[in-house]
């Protein structure tokens, strides 16, 4: 952990330096890090050692520290500033971990690019800054890596020249194998997969597809006039689907309310705080299985308010799951048990082993 606080004050100290056009004194790096001016000028002397290009000069009688703007041949033919390479090297796990692996040799290719720019010592340096952050991402899609970067090859070059794609693709609403002819308009990475948006033709509307059930692909000689798209990927969705977005409210219980307005859900959300703690949160979002799962996610500390179709459908979603852990004993009610009727209600007829005497029933 002595290491790692090091290691963060000195990029501090760096990013500090080099965003000062006139430079910077030791004094107010060391105010600026809480620690001693001698803590500061090991720093800096480390930071040297590495490679980084600091010099010092006297301005008015005080010695300010600053870097030189163009330290290293290569690295000004990229274009990047030192800085700007310890944000990159700082991002790498996090990009790594979101580009997954269709993409993984092209960022290792450009990562060892960049580092062919800086001297030996100071790659030793910045190559402890991706230890220091890691990304975890769950439900990263399972698929076959090599025709998956086949066919984003072939879909970036055919949008890039505007040439329509021949597609085989297993849908997965129908449950079978179709043929398209689409125009290729984007790429978007969401929920842990690469989705093709393209226009179909056929059905006069946009359409998302899911790179790993494509089966083949080729690209045609057709052209196709671009198609303006939103500045977001699935901008109505709570994940990766594309459909006309309604009004829905949701209360969320005061033991999770902090969590849920502390976090940016969509674009759309609003909250209204209720005496009691609870959360009242309205969204204008599209109906479809990301919003749900979302929903279901929050367990019994969410209630959907409106529309009064989806909440009737989670009703029945959290009542088959509740099933498939307390089955139902259905028996026959005698008729003098019943109303007057001679009905049986489903609640009468199906009745739930009770809570307390649990006992799982194989089906």
């Amino acid at each position: 952990m002595a290491r790692n606080s090091e290691l963060i004050r000195q990029w501090e100290i760096l990013r500090a330096i080099d965003a000062a056009r006139n430079g910077i004194p030791v004094p107010k790096l060391a105010a600026a890090q809480d620690v001693h001016q001698r803590t500061i000028r090991r720093d800096l002397e480390a930071l040297s050692k590495a490679g980084f290009p600091l010099y010092n000069e006297q301005i008015n009688g005080t010695t300010m520290w600053k870097l030189r703007a163009k330290p290293f041949r290569g690295l000004e033919e990229t274009g990047l500033g030192v800085t700007e390479l310890c944000g990159l090297y700082f991002s790498r796990s996090i990009m790594k971990a979101l580009a997954g692996a269709p993409f993984q040799d092209e960022l290792e290719r450009a990562f060892t690019k960049l580092e062919r720019a800086l001297p030996v010592a100071s790659r030793k340096f910045l190559d402890r800054f991706p230890s220091l952050l890691q990304a975890k991402v769950t439900g990263r899609k399972k698929q076959d890596e090599k025709h998956v970067r086949e066919f984003i090859a072939r879909a970036i070059d055919a949008s890039l020249r505007q040439r329509r794609l021949s597609m085989r693709y297993d849908s997965e609403s129908s449950r079978r194998t179709k043929e398209y002819k689409v125009d290729p308009l984007r790429l978007s990475y969401a929920d842990g997969g690469i989705y093709l948006i393209a226009w179909v033709e056929e059905y006069g509307q946009v359409r998302t597809f899911s790179v790993e059930r494509i089966r083949a692909m080729a690209v045609l000689d057709e052209q196709f006039e671009p198609r303006a798209l939103p500045t977001e990927p699935f901008p109505h969705s709570m994940g990766a689907h594309s459909g006309t977005p309604g009004p829905v409210e949701i209360e969320f219980d005061a033991r999770v309310a902090d969590y849920v307005k502390g976090r940016e859900w969509h674009g759309s959300q609003a909250f209204a705080e209720r005496p009691d703690g609870s959360l009242r949160m309205t969204l204008n979002v599209c109906d479809d299985r990301p919003l749900r799962s979302w929903i279901h996610s929050f367990g019994p500390v969410a209630r959907v308010v409106a529309p009064a179709r989806l909440a009737q459908e989670i009703f029945e979603a959290i009542d088959e799951a509740r099933d498939r852990y307390m089955p139902r004993l259905t028996f026959d009610v005698p008729r003098m048990a019943v109303d007057p009727g001679g009905a049986v209600t489903p609640k009468q007829r199906n009745l739930r082993l009770p809570l307390k005497a649990r006992k799982w029933r194989a089906s």
